[in-house]
């Protein structure tokens, strides 16, 4: 897989450290199940957790077809990860919940992070998004659904 006109070292960092993401929330859930496979949120776990392999055998592919080095850090994201999610785990459903809420949110920092980053990176690409018709317009209204669709589900 080839891309034009891409920033290698920047495509690199970002498959990298997403890469080594999902590995580690694999190793969380693993931990997870380990300690609470077997209780009535097994199957909760076990649903985010089959989720999480199929992002980090997206990654595996993606490391393959751009030939990225995986982060050294591996073995380390191993053991602290599932350490982590059993660790979590072992205080019960919340504990095991407010890990993958307290990783999610995280995570949901980072993408945005890096989105930032690639916007940067080429402004010219993202001028291009920006030419829909009454694109502030339309970007308004959609951010004002968005945020009353959250408020909205969040109270009733």
């Amino acid at each position: 897989m080839a891309l034009d006109n891409i920033n290698r070292a920047l495509v690199d960092r970002i498959i990298r450290v997403d890469h080594a993401g999902e590995y580690g929330a694999n190793r969380i859930y693993a931990g997870q199940m380990a300690v609470l496979g077997r209780t009535s949120v097994g199957p909760v776990i076990q649903k985010m957790w089959d989720q999480e392999k199929d992002h980090l055998k997206k990654f595996n592919e993606l490391v393959v077809a751009f030939r990225v080095r995986p982060t050294i850090l591996m073995p380390l994201w191993n053991v602290l990860g599932f350490a982590l999610g059993a660790g979590t785990a072992l205080l019960g459903k919340e504990g095991a919940m407010a890990c993958t809420v307290a990783v999610e949110e995280s995570i949901a920092h980072h993408y945005n992070n890096q989105i930032r980053t690639l916007m940067e990176e080429d402004p010219g690409k993202y001028e291009e998004l920006m030419q829909a018709p009454a694109y502030a317009v339309l970007k308004s209204v959609i951010q004002a659904g968005c945020s009353a669709a959250i408020y909205l589900s969040e109270r009733l």
